[in-house]
C-alpha cells in the first residue's frame, strides 16, 4: 500500500512537471546523489559545494511537492518516488546524449563515444582486438573502457554509466537487456605439455592432485565451480587465488598448474599453441552464460549499436 500510494503520489506530479526540470543541473545532482548515497559523496565527485546540491535538491522537491530521499545513518537513500524519478530522469538524459550523438553523425559514424564495462577476461584480447577491427573502418569513434567484475558491469549498465557490458552470468537480470547471449562452458585450462592435456575431457576430481589456479570466492565463475564440488562431494583446494585472470594464466603457463576458463577469454592463446583447454564433464559446469548486455528500455546510440554487431559477429566465430 506504501509502494503504490507513493507511486500514485510520483505520477501526479510526473504529469505536470515542466519538461525544462528534468534537464536542469537539480536532477543532475539529484542522480549523483543517487549514485554516491551521499550529498558530500556527490559533491566530491562533482567537485561543488555540498550546500549547492543541498539547495537543489530542496527546489526540485518543492517542485515536485514530494520528498525524494530518506535520510539514514550513513548518508541519503532514495525513496519510492526518488527511485522512479531517478529511471526516468536517467533514461531522458541517455536519450539525450544518443540524440546528440546521432545529430553529430547525421553524415554516417564520423563521430561518436562507445562506452563498455567488461570482466577481466574479455579485456584480455576479444575486447580490444575488436575496438581495433572497428576503428579500422570509423576513424573518428572513440572508446571508453572499464574493468571489474560482473557486479560492477550490472552497476555500471543500470546507472548509465556505460552502453554495453560483456560478462558471464548464471541468472538473469530484470533492469537488464540482454543483446546477444552463448552458452560458455568452462574449461580446464594448462599448458600443452602437461600431463592431462593428451585427454579428450577430464572431470573436476581428475584435477585435484594438481596445483589449482582458481577465481576468488566472489567471482562468478568461482562460485559456479564451489557449487559443482560440493554437490559432488569433490574438495578443489586452489594453490592461487585471484581476482586476475592474468595472473591466473600466468601461473598457470609457467608450470604444471591447471587454471579455469571459458573459451572466449582465451581462444587466441589456444589458437597459438600456449594453452590447451579440455572440456569438464560434471554437466553443471556448462551452466555458465556469456552476454552482452545493456539498459533495458535504452535506445543505443548508432556507434553503439554498429560496434554491438561487431562483438555478435566475433563472439560467433569459431576463431
Amino acid at each position: 500500500m506504501i509502494a503504490e500510494s507513493a507511486n500514485r503520489s510520483y505520477n501526479r506530479c510526473m504529469s505536470h512537471i515542466p519538461t525544462r526540470i528534468l534537464q536542469e543541473t537539480a536532477v543532475r545532482y539529484f542522480l549523483e546523489v543517487v549514485r554516491r548515497g551521499s550529498i558530500t559523496e556527490a559533491a566530491h565527485t562533482l567537485n561543488v559545494a555540498s550546500s549547492a546540491i543541498s539547495r537543489q535538491i530542496a527546489r526540485l522537491e518543492a517542485e515536485l511537492d514530494t520528498p525524494l530521499f530518506e535520510r539514514v545513518s550513513r548518508g541519503m537513500r532514495p525513496n519510492a518516488a526518488g527511485e522512479l524519478l531517478a529511471a526516468h530522469a536517467l533514461r531522458q538524459q541517455l536519450e539525450a546524449e544518443r540524440i546528440g550523438n546521432e545529430l553529430a553523425a547525421l553524415k554516417g559514424l564520423r563521430r561518436g563515444e562507445v562506452k563498455l564495462a567488461t570482466t577481466e577476461g574479455f579485456a584480455l584480447e576479444f575486447v580490444p582486438v575488436a575496438i581495433e577491427q572497428f576503428c579500422a573502418q570509423h576513424k573518428g569513434i572513440r572508446f571508453q573502457l572499464s574493468v571489474g567484475n560482473a557486479v560492477h558491469v550490472a552497476q555500471q549498465i543500470r546507472e548509465g554509466a556505460v552502453d554495453l557490458g560483456l560478462t558471464f552470468t548464471m541468472a538473469p537480470d530484470p533492469d537488464i537487456k540482454v543483446e546477444f547471449a552463448q552458452r560458455a562452458p568452462i574449461m580446464a585450462v594448462m599448458r600443452p605439455d602437461h600431463a592431462l592435456a593428451h585427454r579428450r575431457q577430464v572431470s573436476l576430481s581428475e584435477l585435484a592432485p594438481y596445483p589449482l589456479a582458481m577465481p576468488q570466492k566472489n567471482i562468478t565463475m568461482r562460485r559456479l565451480i564451489d557449487a559443482c564440488c560440493s554437490r559432488r562431494n569433490v574438495l578443489l583446494e586452489p594453490t592461487l587465488a585471484a581476482d586476475s585472470i592474468s595472473a591466473l594464466l600466468c601461473f598457470v603457463m609457467a608450470g604444471q598448474g591447471i587454471g579455469f576458463s571459458a573459451a572466449l577469454p582465451i581462444r587466441r592463446l589456444v589458437r597459438e599453441g600456449q594453452l590447451a583447454a579440455l572440456p569438464i564433464r560434471d554437466k553443471d559446469m556448462n551452466t555458465l552464460q556469456l552476454e552482452i548486455q545493456s539498459l533495458a528500455g535504452r535506445t543505443l546510440p548508432d556507434a553503439a549499436r554498429a560496434f554491438l554487431n561487431t562483438l555478435i559477429a566475433r563472439a560467433s566465430a569459431r576463431h
